[in-house]
């Protein structure tokens, strides 16, 4: 256990923090989630509008540190060339 005042509030803050990025990354992943979902069921029109949601999201991540750079810019890559692959096969 903690016995100095400052370690006690580290301990509180790192708290606070882990609970805020957690957060932030499951409405990423949720976000993801329906770009994928939407391009199962093949409606394009509501993957491209979920696919410009979550990439501001996922930019504020990167901002914010709670992802890296390249992680980002891999996921965005990934979600768009599906996005751009089911717009071309319709």
């Amino acid at each position: 256990m903690a016995n100095h005042e400052s370690t006690k509030k580290d301990i509180r803050r790192n708290a606070k923090r882990r609970d805020r990025n957690r957060q932030a990354i499951t409405t990423m992943r949720t976000l993801a989630r329906k770009v994928e979902e939407a391009i199962t069921a093949g409606k394009t029109d509501e993957a491209k509008e979920a696919l410009m949601r979550v990439v501001p999201f996922i930019d504020h991540a990167v901002n914010r540190g709670i992802l890296h750079r390249n992680t980002a810019s891999r996921k965005i890559s990934r979600l768009t060339l599906k996005v751009n692959g089911a717009v071309s096969a319709k």
